[in-house]
């Protein structure tokens, strides 16, 4: 049984991934951050499932920003493969936690790495989540040889992450994948990601709990893709004989107006009714247009998305159509909401 370790493991892709390596036979470990409230809700319902052993889901207490406590996981697990999902992944909050994002993102990556190379884990096989983020103003197609050109301290702690990987790979020989995925989202994305921010607005004013859409730069195009999908193709990489670098996308792009369109559309509304602009939620720098060209995945891996960004956007708004009607039964009042 082979054996994998996951950080981010309560997060939208990490909840994904651990379905995932469940389904094909793992035993699956993640680290989770102690908090004064339980977290777990995107990976519960693996938890409770009767039909998953109990001893094949196991989470830990640790921290990217601490060290010594990965080096003791790893120490006590060994796993075949490592998942470092875990981040301050929000690009608009990075711009008012520079310090931390950089701490998390960046340095968490060598602190993990550097924890693999101290025990000599040359045979586990290391996956450094990366993004297209990383891009940020560099012109469209972008591909694994586009120059990075960050354009938020997220952005540019991802780079050294990056950077880092490649660097302990070569010089330590160590299996280590960068996967720069663009844009995944899903019916699990956190509710401050401007995609569930839309599908949530859409069905809550739909359903009479929420008037208002408060939204920044409606012309920012990205590539939106299924994090389902994406996942999948995380788990191939590491299934290569070598460490390499990958972009994952669909090879479309959209901008946020073509997303509310869709959003509102799918319920029967015209966004521009209930969508306004406000100045404070543009970002200092912006990141315009990112379209992914997964052509190498695409021969090296075999692995192309199966869900086209309309088919997202019915799961996703279906999803907060239930959410939305199960607040509504529960007397949830009208409310505004705001996107940065």
């Amino acid at each position: 049984m082979k054996k994998a370790l996951i950080t981010g493991i309560t997060g939208q892709d990490g909840s994904y991934l651990a379905e995932l390596l469940l389904e094909k036979g793992y035993e699956v470990h993640g680290i989770v951050r102690r908090s004064s409230s339980f977290n777990t809700g995107r990976i519960d319902h693996i938890y409770q499932d009767p039909h998953t052993p109990d001893t094949r889901l196991f989470l830990h207490y640790g921290d990217l920003n601490d060290g010594s406590s990965l080096n003791l996981l790893l120490k006590k697990l060994r796993p075949d493969e490592i998942y470092n999902l875990g981040a301050q992944s929000h690009v608009r909050v990075s711009f008012d936690v520079p310090e931390y994002t950089g701490e998390v993102t960046g340095l968490g990556a060598v602190r993990l790495l550097e924890a693999a190379r101290e025990l000599d884990l040359t045979d586990t096989r290391i996956y450094q989540a990366s993004t297209s983020e990383m891009f940020g103003a560099s012109p469209p197609p972008q591909n694994e040889k586009t120059p990075f050109y960050p354009r938020s301290p997220y952005g540019c702690a991802k780079v050294y992450a990056y950077w880092i990987s490649v660097n302990y790979r070569e010089a330590y020989n160590l299996h280590i994948t960068n996967g720069i995925l663009f844009n995944h989202e899903s019916p699990r994305r956190g509710e401050t990601f401007v995609t569930r921010k839309v599908t949530r607005a859409a069905s809550r004013i739909k359903l009479g709990l929420q008037k208002r859409l408060f939204l920044g730069n409606l012309d920012a195009k990205r590539d939106w893709g299924y994090a389902k999908d994406f996942v999948e193709g995380m788990w191939l990489m590491l299934q290569q004989p070598h460490g390499d670098d990958f972009v994952m996308a669909t090879g479309e792009s959209h901008s946020v107006r073509e997303l509310c369109e869709a959003a509102f559309g799918h319920v029967g509304l015209d966004y521009k009714e209930f969508v306004e602009i406000d100045p404070r939620y543009y970002r200092p720098t912006e990141v315009d247009y990112l379209l992914g060209d997964p052509s190498k995945a695409e021969r090296q891996l075999g692995w192309k998305p199966r869900t086209s960004f309309k088919e997202l956007i019915r799961l996703m708004m279906e999803a907060d159509m239930e959410l939305a009607d199960r607040e509504r039964r529960a007397g949830a009042g009208p409310a505004v909401s705001r996107h940065g």
